[in-house]
């Protein structure tokens, strides 16, 4: 099911169907990374780790990939309502 999942969210993201929350950008900003690190780190990672949210039910997904640079970075994301995935944060790991 993972897998599945993995392959809907690195589609969205090539076809840049994707926005950022204010709160991964400037994580991204504050750790050095750029858009095209996000877009590499789900395009190469892995799901470590699916969570859901107690009150609204929510999935969200923790995807470990690799920066252009080859730097760990994991990325929080969900698929939003509207089916764009949604960037939560992101972080050097």
């Amino acid at each position: 099911m993972l897998d599945r999942i993995l392959g809907r969210l690195r589609q969205k993201v090539r076809a840049r169907r994707y926005v950022m929350t204010l709160h991964a950008e400037e994580e991204m900003n504050e750790d050095g990374l750029t858009v095209s690190d996000v877009e590499s780190a789900v395009l190469t990672g892995a799901i470590v780790e699916r969570q859901k949210d107690g009150e609204t039910g929510e999935l969200k997904y923790r995807v470990r990939g690799e920066s252009l640079a080859a730097e760990a970075v994991e990325v929080v994301v969900k698929i939003g309502p509207t089916g764009k995935v949604v960037v939560i944060t992101v972080y050097l790991v």
